[in-house]
């Protein structure tokens, strides 16, 4: 009884399938900058990147011009006098780095809280274009790349369309 039990599920398992499974692929990171909304958001990500990089490098001329100056009055200066010279051009690239890592880190959580919804609406085409183009599966083609599949249809021009028309 057990023999013929093993026997009759290696058959099925080892019988091939009536139905062939067909992926879906889909680019998000495209869709991401090709999606009205995206490009908005990149607008507004590029425009604050500016701003904060315009800051920067005011800061950063101040910086050189203090060490031109150093480099000029050096020469008269006492040792005493160089070191607090030193010690205050130090500081001050010091603290350009910290707001340099400060602006990266706003630029990227504004980046995260403005495609958070885009993303959640993109997740919402997805299904709906899948489902329409009747995949079995829809796998995200950047992050996790097939090599070979013998069925599979790029859903990403699709999605694309898709989202632009449902979220104007």
């Amino acid at each position: 009884m057990k023999l013929i039990s093993v026997l009759v599920l290696a058959l099925t398992l080892g019988a091939p399938s009536a139905h062939a499974l067909i992926l879906g692929k889909v680019d998000i990171q495209k869709v991401l900058l090709s999606v009205k909304q995206g490009q908005k958001v990149r607008e507004e990500l590029k425009k604050e990147f500016d701003k904060k990089q315009g800051t920067l490098q005011k800061e950063e001329a101040t910086i050189r011009k203090m060490q031109e100056d150093f480099q000029k009055q050096g020469v008269v200066m006492n040792d005493k006098a160089k070191a607090k010279k030193e010690q205050e051009i130090q500081e001050k690239i010091i603290q350009l780095q910290q707001k340099s890592m400060s602006y990266q880190k706003e630029i990227q959580e504004m980046e995260n809280k403005l495609k958070k919804p885009i993303l959640d609406r993109v997740k919402e085409v997805i299904d709906s274009v899948s489902k329409t183009a009747a995949v079995d599966m829809t796998y995200e083609s950047s992050t996790a790349p097939i090599v070979y599949a013998k069925d599979e249809k790029d859903l990403t021009d699709d999605v694309i369309k898709a989202y632009d028309k449902k979220f104007k």
